[in-house]
């Protein structure tokens, strides 16, 4: 028997409860995708609270906090606002008043959540959060408990996994675990680098985008957001996941090596990052004769900062001052079919005991 309460959310009653016992919600299962994170706006403050928030986690930058926090507060939060605004205000969706990492994730989560209920109908209950900004982990967690979600799918939105972009969002949302009342079991979806439904999705873009072409590009350059060289010698398996990615693809396209390779940007502080890093590698592409090239983002479900201003602006014009010719940008997989059902097979398997298609959790 179920009971409504005044905002219409249908809840459980049954007999044995007392006349004074708080209203149980029908059992749901929860979905909740994960992405990086945006700020507010391209004004000072707001990106300010973003990037001390993005800029402080210890999953990122590791370096001791007496060293790091001072020159974080100091010197970096009181420039790196102003560039980083003006690099989020040259892409900002104007008409939603978001940047598109938010537009896209938004527009990710209603295909995924359709996809889900066409399956499992309302027993599901699907959303997205941020790592950093809004909306936050912390918020869509409990949001989920109060819906009545009393197991929890996360799922970071990281084809690859590194410690500072999956470990960090799984940190998050098991701290948002750590507030609830009624905690709700919990897993989390592994990076899907090597899954074939995935590869064959970041194919069939480059085949698509290729096909639209006047000139073949004489090489496809795959771009990877970087991290420190460390990382790898500490045993952090992104490079190797990354590099595996570029081999896949290759196969899947029945390319020779030649026509294709793998290069890391976004470099940032003073260490080596993982290298070749882009900006230099498209330069020398160009200088060595590699006139037409194509740059693809294999790391980014979808089109943000790094892609739509670093790769679209800073690594084209490297590329067009060395010499290159005809520079193509190819969007990430964003909320493309092939890519919703890939990510969607990813979620079912992963929900494989708690749900099964056609059923419903019991209470």
């Amino acid at each position: 028997m179920f009971d409504s309460n005044p905002d219409g959310a249908t809840q459980a009653k049954t007999p044995h409860m007392p006349d004074d016992h708080p209203h149980v919600r029908r059992e749901k299962v929860g979905v909740l995708l994960a992405n990086l994170g945006t700020p507010d706006g391209y004004d000072y403050w707001s990106m300010r609270r973003y990037l001390n928030e993005f800029l402080s986690d210890k999953r990122v930058i590791d370096y001791s906090p007496w060293v790091w926090q001072p020159l974080l507060q100091v010197v970096i939060l009181s420039k790196r606002p102003f560039s980083s605004g003006e690099a989020y205000k040259s892409i900002w969706n104007e008409e939603k008043g978001e940047s598109p990492l938010m537009t896209i994730t938004r527009s990710q989560t209603a295909k995924i959540r359709a996809l889900l209920k066409d399956r499992f109908g309302d027993a599901i209950e699907v959303d997205f959060c941020m790592r950093y900004g809004s909306p936050s982990t912390k918020a869509k967690v409990r949001k989920m408990s109060e819906l009545g979600c009393r197991r929890i799918v996360f799922f970071p939105l990281y084809p690859q996994y590194s410690g500072a972009t999956t470990a960090t969002a799984n940190d998050h949302f098991f701290r948002a675990l750590m507030e609830e009342k009624w905690q709700p079991p919990a897993r989390t979806v592994p990076a899907y680098f090597d899954r074939p439904s995935y590869i064959d999705a970041l194919a069939k873009s480059v085949e698509r985008a290729y096909a639209a072409l006047e000139n073949t590009p004489d090489i496809l350059v795959c771009s990877y957001h970087g991290v420190p060289q460390r990382y790898l010698n500490e045993g952090d398996p992104y490079h190797c996941h990354c590099l595996k990615t570029t081999r896949l693809l290759k196969e899947r396209l029945g390319w020779e090596d030649s026509q294709i390779t793998s290069t890391f940007q976004s470099r940032f502080g003073p260490e080596e990052w993982l290298r070749p890093y882009t900006v230099e590698e498209v330069a020398r592409l160009a200088k060595n004769g590699k006139k037409r090239i194509a740059v693809i983002a294999p790391a980014f479900s979808a089109d943000c900062i790094e892609t739509l201003e670093e790769i679209n602006e800073e690594i084209r014009e490297s590329f067009e001052d060395a010499g290159g010719q005809e520079f193509t940008y190819i969007p990430c997989l964003n909320d493309d079919d092939a890519h919703m059902s890939a990510l969607t097979e990813a979620i079912v398997e992963n929900l494989g005991g708690w749900l099964d298609a056609g059923t419903r959790p019991g209470l």
